[in-house]
């Protein structure tokens, strides 16, 4: 299930900003993002905010495996399709 931006900016900031620090993170782990020092981690939290608002980026929760995550639109479209 995909988590509306309205309703992710209902959220306290600092529960927000966790829960994409955590996407960057992993995009440090695999690559994508490079984390060097507070200030482009701040820099960063801000691009993300904005691609969320944009709907470059989403915020999917699985009830399943009772998780939430931030994805890339385009993931989301070819798990979908995948899965059909």
């Amino acid at each position: 299930m995909l988590v509306p931006y309205e309703s992710l900016a209902q959220l306290s900031s600092e529960t927000f900003d966790n829960l994409i620090k955590e996407y960057l993170i992993s995009q440090v782990e695999d690559g994508s993002f490079s984390g060097d020092g507070e200030h482009s981690m701040e820099r960063a939290i801000i691009q993300c905010k904005a691609a969320l608002k944009q709907g470059v980026l989403v915020v999917e929760y699985s009830e399943k495996e009772e998780s939430i995550g931030i994805r890339r639109k385009e993931d989301i479209v070819v798990q979908d399709w995948q899965q059909d």
